[in-house]
């Protein structure tokens, strides 16, 4: 069986980031400093602070601005508002305030949702399991919440850019379950994966950018057929481990409700064909539940990146 290609490597070690990283927008001291007036102004005062910063973000993020446009124009059908650009970029903020909040050491907790039997199973075996996951509302801490809430390791596969101290308090804070695979350090990030599995560690990865991924396929979503990168179930058939999808939404004060797709597994009785079209219709059924997620709330889509790419036609 031929392995999944990535293309570019990746380590398990926290080295700092290459000169080459890309990194967020943003000072570099623009995280301590939201840090640092968390600490002293109540909440009242607080809120419009960031509102108002949002907005001067905002105007400054050309690109990202273009991008959020043309989501927005893909999920309502319409064009958006500078009211409605602004609304998404500020519920991502409001997102980023709550990790910097929970790697500071705020109490916050991962609930599973009526439908996450299969995750609720599959957290409390020992068994390694493949979990995708999305920049969707709550999605990135939901690794680390799980991590230390269910006493399971998890290892992130991310990509090292500077200028992310929520992600690096956030690994601070849960180091003693939550590992990183860098992939765009210097080592081969199958070796790394296998050793994770190895190690007895689950393995997150995102799901809905396609730059660290060879292996794409075409799915429908927000009415078009879209590529998005399906590495996850190569891994899935390479080391037999079951894929669970997941968001994570805000749930009550202190607590991300998480959804999950019922685990898929690779069927030994199966062509690999066979199993890789069993893993397109398990992927293209939890995007249907994510499109019902947006109709509740359409500014939780957080790819500020160019939208997945639209082809014509299903080939």
């Amino acid at each position: 069986m031929r392995a999944p290609v990535l293309t570019a490597p990746s380590s398990t070690t926290n080295r700092p980031a290459p000169l080459q990283s890309p990194r967020n927008p943003g000072p570099s001291w623009g995280f301590g400093f939201l840090r640092a007036l968390d600490r002293i102004l109540p909440e009242w005062l607080y809120i419009p602070l960031r509102a108002v910063g949002t907005w001067f973000a905002m105007l400054g993020m050309h690109t990202q601005r273009r991008h959020s446009r043309a989501y927005l124009r893909a999920v309502l059908g319409r064009e958006a508002t500078a009211r409605e650009v602004f609304r998404h970029f500020f519920v991502f903020q409001e997102t980023l305030i709550l990790k910097l909040r929970v790697a500071g050491g705020r109490p916050h907790r991962g609930v599973l949702a009526d439908a996450a039997g299969d995750f609720q199973r599959t957290i409390q075996s020992n068994e390694p399991a493949l979990l995708g996951t999305f920049h969707f509302a709550h999605s990135d801490l939901t690794g680390f919440l799980f991590g230390r809430q269910e006493q399971r390791r998890v290892a992130l596969i991310r990509q090292r850019v500077r200028n992310s101290r929520d992600t690096d308090q956030l690994a601070e804070r849960f180091a003693g379950w939550v590992s990183f695979i860098w992939v765009n350090a210097d080592e081969n990030p199958l070796f790394a994966i296998k050793e994770a599995i190895a190690s007895g560690s689950s393995v997150a990865l995102t799901c809905d950018r396609i730059e660290f991924s060879a292996r794409g396929e075409l799915f429908h979503f927000l009415g078009a057929w879209r590529l998005f990168p399906f590495t996850i179930y190569h891994l899935a058939l390479i080391f037999q481990k079951p894929v669970l999808l997941s968001v994570g939404v805000p749930g009550d004060p202190g607590e991300t409700v998480v959804h999950s797709s019922p685990a898929w597994r690779p069927d030994v009785t199966l062509s690999r064909e066979e199993n890789l079209a069993q893993g397109h219709r398990h992927f293209q059924a939890f995007l249907t539940v994510i499109e019902g997620l947006l109709r509740t709330n359409p500014y939780w889509w957080f790819n500020f990146i160019e939208l997945n790419p639209e082809v014509p036609a299903k080939c």
